[in-house]
């Protein structure tokens, strides 16, 4: 039957002394509800014998049964059914509409005010309740645990309920300076009349002896605190809820804290709100237990380095393939041996152990023989993009501390105090040098710093440790059946912290590692093609990404030998895999979704996606990794119950040392435990727990996103953006051409000038200074920022973006009517991808373009039947004139 059919209906179940007389009770019945409904005078009391006393525990259940069932939409307003039992006693069972007013006292019937006494309109979602879909509908209760001694004040239940939801988050949020007496002043509701909070209804009724009611026989609501007051003295509580919103294990929480949060407020009226504690010590307990995954794997690991581990392996597989990049192919003594020279050849330069040392190189095998040479040295690497601004270059080499950078010198940027030295030149001046002498092996040690954005408008430096990366190894080894059968892909710059894991899981568990250059990586064809050529099993994506690969999956029969895919960087919409699992069993191909930070050293969950997962569409990122720790926890760093959503804190082996060169930030976002367990890092994501100590990821607390795995500081953009001499105001916020689609993703900002500048300007300043992927796709010229009442950047008040920079789309062109066919084609395809109406004299990227739409605009012209083009000339030739005439000579 329809919730909302059982909804508009409420039950009385009144106890009768025996003997009973039916049809003067059926009589009586008629007589009082036809006064106010007319249709009643032909009401038929239904008689049902029960073979138990009414103390048996069954007399009770059956009464519930038929308090509980609904009337039929056609029906009468009101059902009567009399079961009688054995020892003579009878429950009178009355079940009307809510139009119908029951007295069970009188049997004298009235019409209701209100048909449901709560606000009709769109049924609220509870954010924190975990209800399973496939049980909606369905209706549980759970006793709500109040104090003998507790009064049956209405403002003090409702009161109660208001700050147990603000803890949860959900509703408005409250002064919890203020006490207690202040926060049940404003929640002085009506005796006998129903309250909604932020999705949950609160009603407080007066009970009569020997009778029972249930208000709503299905909740009008997520769910609802039932309140009755005894005539002892006593208050009892309910909570009726949908299992549709709230998960059982999530409703009886919630019905404790509520008794427990009441009790508090009851005792001490003047004690302030913040000292009110949500958990008892021993449920704190068990939530913190439920985000711990013991380690596993040999402790030793802990206090070694990644270079002694890669040793380890050496002595075990000297002869076996370590490395392939294009036609060089390294075994682990030959990747060892060079490696050993490139340490020699630091050595030779005085560079001294502890020191950091700047890597600036392409996808090739001379990057991952430099990593390894570096740690070899005793030293950390510090990974830069050099693809990246100038400045930006310049800035890290310089916070690092750095004195020497392994990169090309034609590439890298002059900067006062650093040499620069090419790997081939540092390996020969190593060749000479005498073998170093052992040196006890420190985990705790830096490995690597890893620069991520930052609101200042400066990125910021993450220092991790050996003993963090061996943990992650340790952690997923046995889990993901990692061994030497293995062959990985290391697609992703080594300034982005998924090639951490990419390089050593693959290295320190004996497997062959496959360097795929910058130009594979933007074309998904060739891309697919290296997947299939190098037999690759371990396969790590972006979920960005790998949309793109299923997609050439998809048109291409060659099979790939793909057995574990990880996912990272940023949020999966699990949907799109469903034409991945047509094709591929999961059975076969495990799919693991992996939600990780920088600072906590690249993962920290890890969940299998099932098909049943895509059909659910849930955001499940799985428990926390062996030997890492999970919790979830208010913004003044209380501990939140299960369902409850926060701020995702993570503690265990993963968590980095420090930003560098930043003690301030370091304290706070690295804390001291107050609930014990060491070290955790305030994420700045936001996350619920569920039952079972998985993670559900909700996305983001403050500015920062994420797009196409580059996590971005909006904040950092608009400094930039600020630091500009004509720029008075700014804003950035992310957009999307189509909902949902994270191909589309872009950032848009918004400027307000005071001086001569042009947009045009602007943009350039900021790509001065910024990585190509955090340079606005739209810069909106305003005359100012709009804020809130609050002085916070009013989002919704900002215009729609422009769809280029003023002065950026220059020269006449001709109407649509006079391009060539060609033209017109290509043109539409690019407007298509873009979302705009692209010219001639158009840049792809300057439009907002970015590698996946390349990646789509070259399948979209192949199912057109123009010929093929690579991504290398498609990035070469970006401007829409140029790129036509690309097209048209290879045509030609």
């Amino acid at each position: 039957m329809p919730r909302s059919q059982a909804a508009s209906c409420h039950s009385l179940v009144v106890r009768l002394p025996g003997p009973v007389d039916a049809a003067e009770l059926e009589r009586r019945l008629r007589a009082g509800a036809a006064q106010a409904w007319p249709e009643l005078a032909a009401l038929r009391l239904w008689e049902e014998p029960l073979p138990f006393d009414a103390a048996h525990p069954a007399a009770a259940s059956r009464a519930r049964q038929e308090a509980e069932r609904p009337l039929h939409a056609t029906g009468l307003p009101l059902r009567a059914v009399l079961l009688r039992h054995r020892d003579g006693t009878a429950d009178l069972v009355l079940v009307a509409r809510h139009g119908v007013t029951l007295d069970g006292t009188s049997l004298v019937f009235g019409r209701a005010d209100a048909a449901a006494g709560l606000p009709a309109g769109d049924r609220p979602t509870l954010e924190w309740g975990l209800g399973d879909p496939a049980a909606a509908g369905r209706t549980a209760e759970v006793p709500v645990p109040l104090p003998q001694h507790l009064p049956g004040d209405p403002a003090l239940l409702a009161a109660a309920t208001a700050l147990v939801l603000a803890r949860y988050g959900a509703g408005e949020p409250l002064d919890e300076s203020q006490d207690a007496a202040a926060l049940r002043a404003r929640w002085e509701i009506d005796h006998g009349g129903p309250s909604t909070l932020a999705g949950i209804g609160v009603l407080v009724e007066d009970g009569r002896p020997g009778q029972w009611r249930l208000p709503y026989l299905a909740p009008a609501l997520p769910g609802l605190l039932h309140f009755v007051r005894h005539p002892d003295g006593t208050v009892t509580g309910t909570l009726r809820h949908d299992r549709g919103d709230l998960a059982p294990a999530v409703a009886e929480r919630f019905a404790a804290h509520v008794a427990r949060v009441a009790d508090q407020l009851a005792q001490a009226p003047d004690r302030p709100l913040e000292t009110i504690e949500l958990l008892a010590p021993e449920e704190t307990e068990r939530v913190l237990r439920l985000g711990v995954t013991p380690a596993v794997g040999s402790a030793e690991a802990a206090g070694r380095t990644l270079d002694g581990l890669f040793a380890d392996v050496v002595r075990r597989r000297p002869e076996a393939i370590a490395l392939t990049a294009g036609d060089t192919i390294l075994s682990y003594a030959e990747l060892d041996a060079r490696a050993e020279h490139t340490a020699a050849g630091l050595r030779a330069l005085g560079v001294a152990p502890g020191a950091m040392v700047g890597v600036a190189l392409e996808r090739d095998a001379d990057l991952v023989v430099t990593l390894l040479g570096v740690l070899k040295a005793g030293c950390a690497y510090v990974p830069m993009d050099l693809r990246n601004p100038v400045e930006r270059l310049r800035y890290t080499v310089q916070n690092a501390g750095a004195a020497v950078v392994v990169g090309s010198g034609d590439a890298f940027p002059d900067v006062e105090g650093v040499r620069v030295i090419t790997p081939d030149a540092l390996r020969s001046l190593g060749a000479g040098e005498p073998p170093a002498a052992p040196r006890p092996e420190d985990g705790s040690a830096p490995a690597y710093v890893i620069y991520t954005s930052g609101s200042t408008g400066r990125p910021k430096g993450v220092v991790v440790p050996h003993r963090n990366v061996a943990a992650l190894i340790e952690a997923t080894r046995e889990d993901f059946g990692l061994d030497a059968d293995d062959v990985w892909t290391l697609f992703h710059s080594s300034a982005f912290d998924f090639s951490v894991w990419e390089m050593w899981g693959c290295l320190l568990t004996g497997g062959r590692l496959v360097v795929v250059d910058y130009w594979t990586t933007r074309d998904t064809e060739l891309f697919h093609t290296l997947l299939v050529r190098e037999r690759v099993t371990v396969l790590n994506q972006t979920p960005s990404a790998f949309a793109q690969v299923v997609e050439t999956d998809r048109r291409t029969p060659a099979e790939l030998a793909v057995r574990l895919v990880v996912f990272g960087g940023e949020p999966l919409d699990v949907r799109m895999l469903a034409p991945w699992f047509a094709r591929h069993s999961h059975t076969d191909c495990r799919l693991v979704n992996m939600f990780g930070i920088t600072e906590t050293t690249v993962h920290v969950t890890a969940h299998t996606v099932t098909p049943a997962d895509v059909l659910a569409a849930g955001r499940e990122v799985g428990p926390a990794l062996p030997g890492w720790t999970l919790s979830v926890r208010d913004p003044r760093g209380r501990l939140l119950p299960i369902g409850a959503p926060g701020e995702i804190c993570v503690g265990g082996a993963g968590v980095a040392d420090r930003y560098l060169g930043l003690p301030e930030l370091t304290a706070e976002r690295f804390l001291t435990d107050p609930y014990g367990g060491g070290r955790v890092y305030r994420s700045g994501d936001r996350g619920r727990l569920r039952p079972d100590g998985s993670l559900d990821h909700l996305g983001r607390l403050d500015s920062q996103v994420k797009v196409r795995g580059h996590r971005i500081e909006l904040d950092e953009i608009r400094n930039v953006l600020l630091s500009h001499p004509d720029v008075v105001g700014a804003a950035t916020v992310l957009g999307h051409d189509t909902p949902g689609d994270a191909a589309t993703a872009r950032i848009d900002a918004y400027v307000a000038l005071r001086g001569p500048a042009a947009t045009a300007d602007v943009l350039a300043h900021a790509r001065g200074m910024l990585p190509a992927y955090m340079v606005p796709s739209t810069l909106t010229e305003v005359h100012a920022i709009p804020l809130t009442i609050n002085g916070k950047v009013d989002t919704a008040a900002l215009p729609a973006p422009s769809a280029a920079p003023a002065g950026q789309r220059a020269g006449d062109v001709p109407a649509g009517d006079a391009y060539d066919a060609l033209t017109a084609q290509i043109l539409k395809l690019w407007g298509h991808a873009l979302n705009v109406d692209v010219t001639p004299n158009d840049n792809f990227f300057e439009l907002g373009g970015n590698s996946l739409l390349v990646i789509r605009v070259l399948r979209e012209m192949r199912e057109q039947g123009l010929p093929k083009v690579t991504t290398q000339d498609f990035y070469r030739n970006s401007t829409a004139g140029r790129f036509i005439e690309v097209v048209r000579d290879a045509q030609a």
